[in-house]
């Protein structure tokens, strides 16, 4: 059965381009159109992985990871951020919310894969 994995992004081109690849390498991909539609989908079913974007109207990626982390589930599902923020402290900010890596846009499709066979296979 395929790997299933949420992709969060305010950007519809970013979740298509997402999407797209993922979808490639022959991962299920459900699209979240922000933080909290984000969130709504993962109470509605398990991930494998989820991929949040920062910067987002409703419920930005730190708030939704830590919202995330508090659920039994996903504990220790991977969650990835895709973000333009780059900087330490944003990245120590990310960690300190449970997040497993850091990627940044514009992200290399090759890598994206990549980065995601790392930590489910």
């Amino acid at each position: 059965m395929a790997k299933t994995i949420l992709a969060v992004d305010d950007s519809a081109s970013i979740r298509q381009m997402v999407s797209f690849t993922l979808k490639s390498a022959g991962y299920e991909v459900t699209e979240a159109v922000d933080g909290q539609d984000g969130l709504n989908k993962a109470k509605s079913k398990p991930y494998n992985l989820v991929l949040t974007d920062q910067n987002m109207p409703n419920i930005d990626g730190l708030t939704l990871i830590k919202n995330l982390r508090a659920m039994p589930a996903y504990k220790t599902v991977p969650i990835l951020m895709l973000t333009t923020e780059s900087g330490d402290t944003m990245k120590s900010q990310g960690k300190a919310a449970g997040a497993t890596g850091w990627l940044v846009k514009p992200f290399d499709p090759a890598k994206l894969v990549e980065v995601v066979k790392k930590v489910i296979g």
